[in-house]
């Protein structure tokens, strides 16, 4: 992510606590009735008509209050965006993710989407991702088709991120800016999307109270926090679209 000279109060802003470990705190039963999506959810097409289409849905639960921050006016918050990129491989689609240097000040080594703050010279949230994406993984905004975007969400170190959808083109090349970027890597669509594949964790904060978040593991890499609750939302949205549609079940 771009630097900037914005930042959320230090009073207000959840630190990780040294040795906070993600993989290792507890699990709490999550949603078991939800069931993964037909193939043919997952296929481009049935996503680009999803995001033309008005699509009656709910948020992820777990994080109503999180996900409805579009039109709220908060103070010492630092505004966000991520580019969800999908590319087409012969299993079907794939996402595209980032794991951030180590040495970085927010978010250090976990997984993320290429994003970042919205700085003053962007017209807006989409061209903030699409310019954040240039610089993080060298994809130019000319191999990018837009699909469309989700509700914004509020992290625990009060960020509002806002993710735009979508496609990577042929042709594109990956080239990672080492200042920012440790790994680019990809995980199969059909795999992030099974909410089988989802685990929902409880940690106790210093002084009290407590966090949850979702975990997806693919391989070595552990996708938490906000990276995973923006995979859960995009679920809920495809879902309620397959629900709308003739799409078999």
């Amino acid at each position: 992510m771009s630097s900037s000279i914005l930042r959320p109060s230090a009073k207000k802003r959840i630190a990780i606590v040294p040795g906070f470990d993600p993989r290792t705190q507890p699990l709490v039963l999550s949603d078991c009735s939800l069931q993964p999506l037909p193939f043919a959810a997952m296929r481009l097409e049935f996503i680009c008509e999803a995001f033309k289409d008005r699509i009656d849905w709910e948020v992820e639960p777990v994080f109503t209050a999180a996900f409805h921050v579009d039109d709220v006016c908060l103070e010492n918050i630092v505004r966000a965006a991520v580019f969800v990129p999908l590319v087409q491989r012969t299993d079907g689609l794939h996402v595209i993710f980032t794991r951030r240097a180590s040495h970085l000040y927010d978010h250090a080594g976990q997984i993320s989407f290429p994003g970042g703050r919205i700085e003053p010279t962007d017209t807006d949230a989409v061209a903030a991702a699409l310019r954040e994406t240039r610089e993080e993984i060298g994809v130019e905004p000319q191999y990018i088709q837009l699909i469309g975007t989700q509700p914004s969400f509020l992290t625990s170190t009060h960020f509002i991120m806002k993710p735009v959808i979508g496609y990577i083109r042929e042709g594109f090349s990956i080239q990672p800016d080492a200042a920012e970027v440790a790994e680019v890597f990809e995980v199969p669509l059909a795999f992030l999307l099974n909410p089988d594949n989802h685990r929902l964790h409880r940690a106790e904060l210093p002084g009290g109270g407590h966090r949850f978040y979702f975990s997806i593991s693919w391989g070595p890499y552990f996708i938490w926090g906000a990276t995973a609750a923006l995979v859960r939302n995009l679920y809920h949205y495809l879902a309620a679209a397959v629900a709308q549609s003739a799409l078999p079940r």
